[in-house]
């Protein structure tokens, strides 16, 4: 599902190349859980971003699904992301003028999904939400936006979930709630999912893990 090779990446810093990913190579394989460690500032959240096509790397090649994101311009690693790939992201990054429903629709109506409205309607349900569909981010608590982000992710059935440090901004009994949510969605659909976290107990969780250590991974 995932293959990266000799991925690196630079970025000027005042005139001075900053090296913040070297020599990044690793495969996922399909349907498994693979969590990405490592200190604050130590790349984890760049390398999630090139694997989303957020971001191109200066060095390497990454490969979803057999394609390769160089080969692809900017609209096309948009399609790709649409067809393969969902998000969770640490600060939910809803649409404050959308509602619950309309933020999960969202992704699927672009998808051309005529059922969108159900189908958005089914998993907030799921997600303990069923009574939340007409409220506006701001009327939710942090719990509950990362469960509306949980829903809009995984209503598409995507192939493979990226989540960034999806607990970061919850505290520890509200954090524990979502990432049971998330990893029980993630088992039900057979999903591959890659997660950045600071949190061990969460890496624990995962089939896999990847430490990264001053943006070079660690033996």
């Amino acid at each position: 599902m995932v293959e990266v090779n000799g991925l690196g990446k630079t970025v000027d810093n005042g005139g001075v190349p900053l090296t913040i990913l070297q020599d990044i190579s690793f495969t996922v394989m399909p349907g498994e859980t693979v969590a990405i460690v490592g200190a604050s500032g130590s790349g984890k959240s760049t390398l999630l971003g090139l694997l989303a096509g957020l971001d191109v790397p200066t060095a390497g090649e990454i490969r979803l699904d057999g394609v390769s994101l160089a080969a692809l311009d900017e609209d096309a690693r948009a399609v790709q992301r649409g067809r393969l790939l969902g998000f969770v992201f640490q600060s939910f990054q809803l649409l404050p003028a959308l509602t619950a429903l309309e933020n999960v629709m969202l992704p699927l109506e672009l998808a051309g999904r005529k059922d969108a409205a159900t189908l958005a309607r089914d998993w907030l349900e799921r997600v303990g939400l069923g009574h939340r569909l007409k409220h506006y981010p701001k009327h939710l608590s942090g719990g509950e936006q990362q469960r509306v982000a949980l829903a809009r992710a995984f209503s598409p059935a995507p192939r493979l979930v990226l989540a960034d440090e999806p607990t970061g901004n919850l505290d520890a009994a509200t954090g524990q709630q979502v990432i049971e949510l998330m990893f029980d969605l993630n088992a039900k659909q057979g999903t591959t999912l890659v997660l950045v976290t600071h949190d061990e107990a969460i890496a624990a969780r995962c089939g896999r893990v990847l430490r990264i250590q001053a943006g070079r991974l660690a033996d």
